[in-house]
């Protein structure tokens, strides 16, 4: 299968905007983009049936009228709808396997009632075998030519212990298809010990930055070499990581954190950085799983 930027429509704002935003991304990378929708109660094709008839009528509208609005924005683009009878997580799943990323609709904390956004979006995040990339409405721009969401920038969340070549891959891929600079932050909670009876004692802290910047130095500079042209930045913040990490996607156009592939829990479930940044950050969040 040739390679896929795969987005999940069920005709909600949402996942129209995750289209659009899928759409540029498609683009910049010069991938086909794959719109997919998936309903257990899809039939075979009926021939001769009227639309009032047509059980499949509402399903084939989501695709066709989302197909005709980026192809009217990205003439160039090769798009492809894809009508799946099967259940939406296994399809979506199935195709985040196949595809170089997925992208699902988001609304953060907001309540939901969408099929995708409510019951599907967060066991895709958490099993999906790939990078899935979740947009809340607007992302993807109203006017017929929006302004790229890459202007702000891909922030990158790392710790620093454990493997993160997937993740910083994808970073710094983005960065360099967005032609935008690349800030990678971690964020890490003083021990107690750091801390004195009138506060943080300031020369603990500045070891303890000291270290971890040298850390990320050391994480960063095998990416700095491979990917010359993409400016970097790196940040320590001694706060909590989730908090960092939120903080520090306020006016990106994406924020990239990972999720560890493989866990040792009986179900797999997205870490306390993650679940920020999912329900907190404004911009398009790709989670990114890695061993």
């Amino acid at each position: 299968m040739e390679p896929v930027v795969t987005v999940g429509l069920d005709g909600s704002p949402e996942s129209l905007a995750a289209a659009r935003w899928a759409a540029e991304e498609a683009e910049r990378r010069r991938l086909t983009l794959r719109l997919l929708h998936a309903w257990p109660l899809l039939l075979p094709e009926p021939a001769h049936v009227p639309a009032e008839m047509d059980q499949n009528y509402w399903a084939r509208r989501i695709v066709h009228k989302t197909r005709a609005e980026i192809q009217k924005r990205h003439p160039g683009l090769s798009v492809v709808g894809s009508l799946i009878a099967d259940d939406a997580q296994h399809a979506l799943l199935q195709a985040a396997s196949e595809s170089e990323m997925t992208v699902l609709g988001s609304r953060g904390l907001v309540p939901v009632e969408s099929f995708f956004l409510g019951d599907i979006s967060m066991p895709v995040v958490a099993r999906a075998d790939g990078p899935v990339v979740l947009v809340r409405a607007g992302a993807g721009g109203p006017a017929p030519h929006p302004a790229p969401a890459a202007e702000g920038g891909v922030v990158v969340a790392l710790k620093l212990h454990g493997p993160c070549d997937h993740l910083l891959a994808f970073a710094f891929t983005s960065a360099a298809a967005r032609g935008v600079p690349l800030r990678a932050v971690h964020g890490q909670s003083l021990p107690v010990a750091a801390y004195a009876p009138w506060g943080p004692d300031h020369d603990v802290a500045d070891e303890i930055a000291r270290d971890a910047r040298k850390q990320l130095d050391q994480v960063l500079r095998p990416w700095r070499d491979k990917f010359p042209h993409v400016e970097v930045a790196d940040g320590i913040v001694l706060e909590s990581p989730a908090k960092a990490v939120v903080s520090a996607a306020h006016g990106a156009g994406l924020l990239v954190v990972g999720r560890r592939k493989h866990r040792p829990v009986p179900a797999p479930h997205l870490g306390s950085v993650t679940q920020a940044a999912i329900h907190h950050a404004r911009c398009p969040v790709a989670v990114v799983p890695h061993t």
